[in-house]
C-alpha cells in the first residue's frame, strides 16, 4: 500500500506542511501533483480527499485543492483541543516512561537545539513535533495518538501562518522540564509543564500577520524528495 502513488502524494505533502515548506493557502493543481509524481490524477484525487479528511486541505467546488488556511477561530479551537488532549496524554504518560524513552526525548532536545542553531529549520521542526508524538506513544492510547498527529499537523499550519516569530519549533527549556516531570513521574507537574508549554504557543499567535510570498508547488515538495537533503 505503501508504494501506490496517492500514498506518496500525501506522504510528500504532510512532509511539506509539517516542515512549513507548504504553507497556507498554496494551491495543489492536479495536473501540477500529477506530473511531478508520474501518475494519473485518479490517484491525485485520491490523495487530495485523504488529505482533506485530514482537515489539512481544502477541497473548493470549481476551485481546486489548498492547503488549509484556518481561522482565527479554527486556531483557537485546534490549541483548545491540543490542550485538552495533551494534558490527558500527560496524565496517562505519568509513571510509564522507560530509560529508552527518556533518553529519546532527552537526544531530541538537542538535536532540536542542534538545528535551531544550524538554521535547519525543517529538522528542527520535525524534532519538535517527534518530542509531543513520543510523549503521546508513551501514554499507549492508540487514539489520543492518532488525534495528536492530525491536530499537531494543524498546528503547523497554524503558527506558519500566524506565528509574530514565523515558527511552529517549541522552547528548550520548557521540553526540558517536562522531560524531568516525566521521569520523576510527577503527574501534576507534568500536566501542568504541558498546558503552559501550549499557552506559550498560542500566546505567539499574531492574527493580523500576512502570509508569506510563495515558492512554486514543485519547487516545495521537491525539497523533500531531493537526496541531497538526507546528507
Amino acid at each position: 500500500m505503501q508504494g501506490l502513488p496517492e500514498n506518496q502524494i500525501v506522504g510528500s505533502i504532510l512532509d511539506a506542511i509539517a516542515e512549513q515548506r507548504l504553507p497556507a493557502g498554496t494551491k495543489l493543481g492536479e495536473q501540477a501533483l500529477s506530473d511531478l509524481f508520474g501518475c494519473n490524477r485518479a490517484n491525485v484525487r485520491r490523495a487530495l480527499a485523504t488529505l482533506a479528511a485530514q482537515h489539512v486541505v481544502e477541497l473548493r467546488p470549481n476551485r481546486g485543492a489548498y492547503v488549509m488556511t484556518p481561522s482565527p477561530k479554527e486556531a483557537r479551537d485546534v490549541f483548545q483541543a491540543r490542550r485538552a488532549i495533551e494534558r490527558t496524554i500527560a496524565r496517562e504518560a505519568a509513571g510509564r516512561a522507560t530509560a529508552d524513552d527518556i533518553g529519546f526525548l532527552r537526544r531530541n532536545i538537542a538535536d532540536e537545539a542542534r538545528a535551531k542553531a544550524f538554521g535547519d529549520k525543517p529538522a528542527e521542526l520535525r524534532a519538535s513535533r517527534d518530542f509531543h508524538l513520543r510523549i503521546a506513544q508513551i501514554a499507549n492510547n492508540e487514539v489520543l495518538d492518532r488525534f495528536l498527529s492530525e491536530l499537531t499537523m494543524r498546528s503547523t499550519l497554524i503558527l506558519g501562518l500566524y506565528s509574530q516569530h514565523g515558527s511552529s519549533s517549541c522552547a528548550e527549556d520548557e521540553h526540558a522540564q517536562i522531560v524531568d516531570a516525566l521521569e520523576q513521574s510527577d503527574k501534576e507537574a507534568l500536566v501542568a509543564l504541558t498546558d503552559r508549554h501550549l499557552r506559550h504557543l498560542e500566546a505567539d499567535l499574531n492574527f493580523d500577520a500576512r502570509p508569506r510570498s510563495p515558492m512554486t508547488l514543485e519547487d516545495r515538495l521537491s525539497l523533500s524528495r531531493d537526496p541531497a537533503r538526507a546528507e
